[in-house]
C-alpha cells in the first residue's frame, strides 16, 4: 500500500469514527480535528475523498488549519440547506451577523468567523444539525443551565435529543464495525 493510500484510509477511518451520523444521513454535519504532516497532501486527500463521496451527497471542507491540525467539516449540502431554511435558524444567523441563510454564503461567513477567533462561534451548531431552539438556548444561557448534555447542550425537547444521541451512538458503532470489516467509506455513506 502506498503512503498516500494508507493516509487516506486513516483519514477515512477518522471520518467514520467522528462523522457516521452524517454519512448515514441522520444529521447534516459533523466537525472534527485531525493532524497532518504536509498541507498539500492533506488537501489532496480531501479532494480524493470528496470525489468518492460526491455521489452520496456528502462533502468535506477544511474549516481551519493551525499547528499541524486541520478542522474538517463533513456535511450534506442538501440537509444543511433545509436546516438553515428554518425560520429560527435564519434569525440566529442574522443576529450573528450573517447576511444570508444560503448555505454557501453561510459557510463562507463561518470560515471568516473561525479564522478571526480561537473559539467556535455559537451558531456553529446550526451547521451540525442541532435544533435551533438548543442553539438559541445555548447562546442566551451562555452554555449554562441546560436540561442535559450529549452531542450538544439541550435547552428544548430533552426526549427528542436523548433519542437522537442514542441513534448517533448506535450508528457510529455499526459504521465502525463495518469499516473494520473492510467496507470503504463510500460503501457506508447512504445516498442523500
Amino acid at each position: 500500500m502506498k503512503g498516500n493510500e494508507f493516509r487516506q484510509n486513516k483519514l477515512s477511518e477518522k471520518i467514520v469514527k467522528h462523522c457516521s451520523p452524517t454519512l448515514a444521513g441522520l444529521k447534516s454535519g459533523n466537525i472534527f480535528s485531525t493532524s497532518y504532516e504536509n498541507l498539500q497532501d492533506m488537501m489532496c486527500e480531501i479532494r480524493s475523498l470528496n470525489r468518492r463521496l460526491v455521489g452520496k451527497g456528502v462533502k468535506i471542507i477544511p474549516l481551519r488549519y493551525s499547528d499541524g491540525r486541520c478542522l474538517l467539516y463533513v456535511f450534506r449540502p442538501t440537509a444543511l440547506r433545509c436546516d438553515l431554511a428554518d425560520e429560527q435558524a435564519c434569525k440566529i444567523l442574522r443576529d450573528s451577523g450573517y447576511e444570508s441563510c444560503r448555505p454557501g454564503q453561510c459557510i463562507g461567513r463561518l470560515l471568516k468567523r473561525l479564522k478571526s477567533s480561537e473559539q467556535f462561534p455559537h451558531e456553529i451548531g446550526l451547521f451540525l444539525g442541532y435544533p435551533p431552539e438548543d442553539v438559541c438556548g445555548y447562546i442566551k444561557n451562555k452554555g449554562k443551565r441546560s436540561k442535559c448534555t450529549g452531542h450538544w447542550k439541550v435547552y428544548g425537547d430533552e426526549n427528542f435529543a436523548l433519542a437522537k444521541f442514542e441513534s448517533y451512538k448506535r450508528c457510529t458503532r455499526i459504521f465502525c464495525k463495518m469499516a473494520a470489516l473492510g467496507h470503504a467509506i463510500e460503501e457506508l455513506a447512504v445516498v442523500g
